[in-house]
């Protein structure tokens, strides 16, 4: 799998300078990342032309203490490579010799100011972004009390109108009705808005709104992990619903899990009181204590002890 990514794009989001913007686009196979300190003496074995090249102070002081022909040539088989780009850290400028190779075979050149693991841990992340799996889901995405909450059901249930009572409430908006979710590890979802959409908000009666210009840059965010997903149906006279929370249901996205619980719709019920309580019960379990199961043990202690 690879993805192409316009080098305004990479200058844009990572924040480092175009030296050599060599076709304009740059396509990505793998998000890791070399130092070529070996291959610029000439050993090549095992050598991946298909990552990201990350040239740090050791690698440019060896190239700065080449003759000019001794740099032309090595270059000469670098860049022959087709490697995908180089990036040129701690704001050390490259030779002139590697901006000419590198222009000869349209190899973009990056600098940045940054350190060497620091820049190379960013573009990492970024490329990884990039070549994640992905799907599109209908439904809510919110910020909820720092936990990633995505609001699912069917058309005319409230999902928008939870959402915009959430954000009153100071919470935030990722995504309304569409939500894009990437698989980054193999745990880890991230939502965020189609690109067209983002920030805005459809309400049945009153049409589509931009929550970011109504309500500030606090409203929104523009992406955020998958820590809960909260499952709306309509309330069914007769049908049992979980009222003690020791059952753990969970929802299945990209082969990865996330806890979910399923809140039963009727008129009367303030919903996004029970978000906010659904977020802050999700984060309590995750820190290592359940009320349910707590409960459930003074139960049967007080059994044990014949005080029941």
């Amino acid at each position: 799998m690879a993805v192409e990514v316009s080098v305004r794009e990479i200058c844009g989001e990572l924040e480092i300078t175009a030296l050599e913007p060599g076709s304009g686009s740059i396509s990505f196979q793998t998000p890791e990342i070399s130092r070529p300190g070996l291959q610029f003496t000439g050993f090549y074995e095992k050598f991946s032309p298909k990552r990201v090249q990350l040239i740090g102070n050791a690698e440019m002081y060896y190239l700065y203490s080449l003759t000019p022909e001794q740099l032309a040539d090595r270059m000469e088989r670098f860049m022959g490579l087709h490697v995908p780009c180089i990036v040129c850290a701690r704001g050390n400028k490259p030779p002139e010799i590697l901006l000419e190779k590198a222009r000869h075979y349209g190899v973009p050149v990056f600098i940045t100011n940054r350190t060497t693991d620091r820049v190379g841990h960013e573009i990492s992340s970024f490329i990884q972004k990039k070549l994640a799996r992905r799907i599109l889901l209908h439904g809510e995405l919110m910020d909820i009390y720092g936990t990633g909450v995505l609001i699912r059901g069917e058309s005319g249930l409230g999902k928008s109108e939870t959402a915009l009572e959430l954000i009153k409430r100071g919470h935030r908006l990722i995504a309304d009705d569409a939500v894009e979710v990437k698989r980054i590890s193999s745990d880890t979802l991230v939502g965020c808005a189609p690109e067209l959409i983002r920030y805005y908000m459809e309400l049945r009666g009153i049409g589509v709104i931009n929550v970011r210009h109504l309500y500030g840059m606090g409203a929104v965010k523009p992406e955020t992990n998958i820590d809960l997903v909260v499952s709306m149906e309509p309330w069914e006279d007769g049908k049992a619903y979980d009222r003690l929370g020791l059952t753990n249901e969970t929802a299945s996205f990209l082969g990865v899990s996330l806890p979910q619980v399923t809140i039963p719709v009727r008129p009367g019920r303030n919903l996004a009181v029970i978000m906010e309580l659904a977020a802050m019960n999700n984060r309590q379990k995750k820190m290592g204590y359940n009320a349910a199961e707590a409960l459930t043990a003074e139960h049967d202690r007080a059994i044990d002890l014949g005080l029941l």
